[in-house]
């Protein structure tokens, strides 16, 4: 982990990369509080981002819905990893329309809605769509405008943004209620991870992030991971973050993945299955729950599987 702080410890050397967040007005004050008062009537929307492809993102965020889903919320899913959309991919489906037929003036939100398997809805990103990381002002407006209109379908809207710190990115997270970060152990992720904090709490004025640790093998590596990132960014971003929850690295999960049904459904009885579980309760009731390895958890230990 020495490596990976001064990894972090590098990235806020460039202290020029994003803007200072704006200082609201105090005749502002009472607006802004009536707005947020209005505007929290609606159902709760939730981006999965991560600083590196990768990591889990997307296969998260389906399996999240699923898992809610079983708790009785209505969910959807946007996806808006522009250029490198997967959810349909991950569902085994395949969609004729995406997010961005909605820039058409004839097309209607629930045009592009999709009922997909396992009781997830969602709108498709559409594979390949390179030329939407660079969307106008103008579009951003109207897609946002449009998707609107989701508040009527969802108790819990999960937007799976891309990966990294561009300027959709951050505008899908900075605009969603709570945002979580996913992570692996790999010293690369956690820098790209750190990366994300740091453009994030400085264009947000209320930062509300989580993190989602992935792939690890055992709760010291949890408590090393989120030791790190957690005291980094409270002392050079003044950011508190906690760890909503984790995913045990779990063969079962590689298996669903190239199966193309999430292991929600396919294996619920899973390692993985549980924690992602876990942290649909930890959404729900807001509190990070912990899951026990059992017998198999500590044959993997042992003979390092």
């Amino acid at each position: 982990m020495n490596d990976q702080a001064a990894n972090l410890r590098r990235l806020v050397e460039d202290k020029n990369v994003y803007p200072e967040p704006p200082i609201p007005k105090e005749t502002d004050e009472k607006e802004k509080i009536s707005k947020i008062k209005a505007e929290s009537k609606g159902p709760r929307t939730i981006a999965i981002t991560s600083g590196k492809g990768g990591v889990g993102k997307t296969n998260l965020t389906v399996n999240l819905a699923i898992a809610l889903g079983n708790m009785g919320k209505r969910v959807i899913i946007i996806d808006a990893d522009m250029g490198m959309a997967n959810v349909d991919i991950l569902l085994g489906t395949s969609s004729r329309v995406n997010l961005m037929n909605l820039l058409d003036p004839d097309v209607a939100l629930e045009d592009v809605l999709l009922r997909g398997p396992y009781g997830v809805s969602y709108i498709s990103g559409g594979s390949g769509m390179e030329h939407a990381a660079e969307m106008t002002a103008t579009e951003r407006e109207v897609l946002f405008n449009k998707l609107g209109a989701c508040e009527d379908w969802a108790d819990i809207i999960l937007v799976d943004t891309g990966a990294g710190i561009g300027k959709n990115v951050l505008d899908f997270i900075v605009s969603a209620d709570e945002v979580l970060l996913v992570t692996t152990p790999e010293p690369t992720a956690l820098t790209d991870a750190y990366a994300v904090m740091k453009g994030y709490s400085r264009t947000t004025e209320n930062p509300n992030l989580k993190l989602v640790v992935n792939r690890v093998i055992d709760e010291p590596e949890i408590r090393e991971v989120v030791g790190t990132l957690s005291r980094t960014a409270a002392k050079f971003l003044k950011l508190s973050v906690e760890c909503i929850g984790y995913i045990y690295d779990d063969q079962m999960m590689v298996k669903s993945v190239r199966s193309q049904v999430p292991i929600m459904s396919g294996h619920p009885e899973a390692i993985s299955a549980r924690c992602i579980a876990s942290i649909a309760s930890g959404l729900v009731n807001g509190r990070q729950e912990k899951i026990k390895l059992g017998w198999r958890g500590f044959l993997r230990r042992l003979f390092r599987k």
